[in-house]
């Protein structure tokens, strides 16, 4: 049995597709991006502002399944150019205790939606 997760506090979803789905124990999040939630705007300023939005738009996600980055136990990490790296994982890791992080893999890829430079979706488990 699913559950759709959908959250007010997190951009709504721009096709069809929901923010994230719940499956017994396991919470499935769709990619964020860096949405203001309230205006529907892109908060690009530099590559941080960008990444700090996306990571509070997923801690939305995940508050609304019951849910915390410590129930993370995969991400994937889509960036547009992987000179970014370094800036997007700083404020990634702001996130999660390097103790208990996640896995992960990031992807340099081609282009990303509404030309962003950053996209994350995230796993978690009760």
């Amino acid at each position: 049995m699913k559950k759709i997760i959908f959250t007010d506090k997190a951009p709504a979803p721009i096709g069809p597709y929901s923010q994230a789905v719940l499956s017994g124990n396991t919470l499935y999040t769709s990619g964020q991006i860096a949405l203001d939630p309230q205006t529907g705007e892109l908060v690009i300023g530099d590559i941080e502002t960008e990444t700090k939005q996306v990571m509070e738009n997923m801690k939305a996600v995940l508050d609304a399944a019951g849910m915390n980055f410590e129930n993370v136990i995969k991400t994937t990490i889509f960036i547009s150019d992987m000179n970014d790296f370094v800036k997007i994982n700083g404020v990634y890791g702001a996130y999660f205790n390097e103790k208990t992080a996640p896995a992960r893999e990031t992807v340099q890829v081609a282009k990303l939606p509404k030309n962003v430079n950053v996209e994350i979706s995230m796993i978690a488990v009760l």
